[in-house]
């Protein structure tokens, strides 16, 4: 893919949607949902027809895993974003959460947040333990010049505004999305 366009970087180039492999990309902290709510979600969303991107399936061994998320990401037509206790303790999770978000600015992709065990509105305004997850981020990238953790708040803040879904974790989950 040109890099131009990807970024955003040359306001004369005109997005092209990649074509679509996936009809569905989940981001998720594993640790948190992967046995859990995730895989219910995955069974869900295959019982119906859609064709999901599976980390576990779906990477080439050999593969850079960051690599093959971020194509699965460009290849996507919808995102589901599923915002957990530790999600924005990853910097991987982060990483895909801008990559997201510039493929919805980019491509018109579909965004769905989805916020599992936790209250919205603390995702929103970055309180808790997404507050102690950020301190400890810019501690950790204190010297990294280009601001990520501030394009990472910038993303969240993005993602957490858009219209989705507010699950606890209680073992119901309401129908269909």
């Amino acid at each position: 893919m040109d890099v131009s366009r990807a970024e955003g970087c040359s306001s004369s180039s005109i997005p092209i949607s990649p074509q679509w492999v996936y009809d569905v990309f989940v981001s998720f902290r594993g640790a948190n949902t992967r046995k859990k709510f995730t895989s219910h979600l995955f069974v869900a969303l295959e019982d119906n027809g859609f064709r999901t991107f599976r980390d576990d399936k779906e990477l080439e061994r050999g593969e850079f895993i960051s690599d093959g998320l971020l194509k699965a990401i460009e290849g996507s037509r919808i995102s589901l974003i599923v915002f957990s206790k530790d999600y924005v303790g990853s910097r991987w999770c982060l990483d895909e959460l801008m990559k997201i978000m510039d493929c919805r600015e980019t491509f018109k992709q579909i965004v769905v947040p989805i916020f599992y065990d936790v209250v919205p509105s603390d995702v929103r305004k970055h309180m808790g333990v997404l507050q102690d997850a950020f301190a400890n981020h810019k501690k950790r990238l204190r010297e990294e010049p280009n601001g990520k953790v501030e394009k990472w708040r910038a993303a969240l803040t993005k993602a957490v505004n858009l219209s989705g879904r507010h699950l606890l974790n209680d073992g119901y989950f309401p129908r269909p999305f």
